[in-house]
């Protein structure tokens, strides 16, 4: 059969997919250059030009003033402590959990599968999610944006598929050495299962750090703000410097250079960290996910 790629039509079907997904791409690339060039335009410029891709005046204004309020620098902290610790803490509790459903000898196994399933397909819901965040004491407290994801059940099934897709003479040859199931998990499961941390870590990490929903249930505190509800607060505030407080009272902050400013620096870290996973993420995407 010929292929259908070297045929007129195909060929046709070939530039008209390029040009499609081309103004596609472009259509979703140029609000965040946008962004990216409004936060180092002036204040003046941001009022007279409708849209623009290069500022006609390069100025570090914006980044400036919010790299000199505390609250800004503090919720960037606050975010990035939570991040770290969170993705530590869902990896460490979706990989102790996923190991032992893989091995099919363990007692009870059924029974698990079975909440863990059951808690996929339904959750209790925000408010009483809520009521026990609030009934373990956890309100403005940084564990209240952490111990209610600590598990994804969906993602805990996946690895477990992972585990279970491995060879058991792997296993069986480790025991006969005399190591113990821990002793497997450390020395053989997780070294063979770098693609999954890597993949699962950009995911969990992601996820945290996008999270401005938490934040806002559980954190009425304003100096324990992650990054993302402070930068809701700012783009929702009609004048964005009542969410930053400056350390001088007569300086004038550039109000819409500051929001994108901020946009920026809140989603900086993620762009800069996906490079380093991106080697894994392809292969950590199949992993697990064909058989059950």
């Amino acid at each position: 059969m010929k292929n259908m790629h070297n045929t007129k039509g195909g060929r046709i079907f070939d530039v008209l997919n390029i040009i499609f997904l081309g103004l596609l791409g472009i259509l979703m690339v140029l609000p965040f250059i946008y962004v990216v060039a409004g936060s180092f335009a002036t204040e003046h410029e941001l009022s007279t030009r409708a849209f623009f891709l290069w500022p006609n005046t390069f100025s570090l204004e914006s980044y400036k003033y919010i790299f000199s309020t505390p609250a800004f620098m503090r919720s960037l902290f606050v975010t990035t402590g939570v991040t770290v610790v969170g993705t530590l803490v869902q990896l460490f509790f979706t990989f102790t959990f996923a190991y032992p459903l893989s091995r099919r000898h363990l007692k009870g196994r059924n029974v698990l599968l079975n909440l863990v399933i059951f808690a996929m397909l339904f959750s209790g819901g925000m408010i009483p999610t809520f009521i026990v965040v609030k009934n373990l004491g956890l309100i403005d407290s940084y564990w209240a944006l952490i111990l209610p994801i600590a598990i994804n059940p969906f993602n805990l099934m996946i690895i477990k598929n992972f585990f279970q897709e491995m060879p058991i003479e792997l296993e069986e040859s480790a025991k006969m050495d005399g190591c113990t199931e821990l002793g497997i998990l450390w020395k053989i499961m997780l070294p063979l299962s770098k693609p999954v941390i890597a993949t699962f870590t950009l995911f969990y990490a992601v996820g945290i750090w996008n999270d401005f929903m938490s934040g806002l249930l559980y954190i009425n505190d304003s100096s324990k703000w992650p990054i993302q509800l402070l930068l809701r607060q700012i783009t929702m505030s009609s004048s964005a410097s009542s969410a930053l407080s400056n350390l001088d009272p007569n300086y004038i902050p550039p109000e819409q250079g500051m929001k994108f400013a901020v946009i920026i620096v809140a989603t900086l870290p993620i762009l800069i960290f996906y490079p380093f996973l991106q080697k894994h993420f392809a292969k950590g995407m199949l992993v697990g996910s064909v058989k059950g």
